[in-house]
């Protein structure tokens, strides 16, 4: 008899576990869809930008010195982004796109040999 009502009581416990383990995983995917649909709404209303780094490789009054540069950056270094910026009186041209300032000082080392100019800037990137 006690190892019937040992046995009833381990299948309620396991029943009552599994039970509650199905109610815990439906509750973490409900918060899981949740934060998706929250990073999908705030990439669209950020115009899927962030806060990040890009490297300043030149800046100057004249429009066609900066097509020219960003131009010879793109052939040496195609696997930057390059933009091309307006920031009066100035044209910039920026490369990359960085989360952190130590990725873009990893890339600046590389781009130094040839653009000794160069340098870090903080700024909104395209998010990824």
């Amino acid at each position: 008899m006690k190892n019937i009502v040992s046995y009833f009581v381990f299948i309620f416990l396991f029943c009552s576990v599994a039970g509650f383990a199905q109610e815990n995983q439906t509750q973490t995917q409900l918060k899981v869809k949740q934060l998706i649909e929250k990073k999908a709404e705030y990439h669209r209303l950020t115009g899927g930008e962030q806060d990040g780094y890009r490297i300043k490789i030149h800046f100057g009054v004249e429009r066609d010195k900066a097509k020219s540069i960003r131009s010879k950056f793109s052939s040496k270094f195609n696997e930057f982004d390059t933009y091309e910026e307006y920031q009066q009186p100035n044209w910039v041209v920026l490369a990359g796109d960085f989360k952190t300032n130590l990725e873009a000082f990893e890339s600046l080392k590389k781009i130094k040999a040839e653009f000794p100019g160069a340098f870090v800037v903080k700024g909104r990137i395209k998010s990824k």
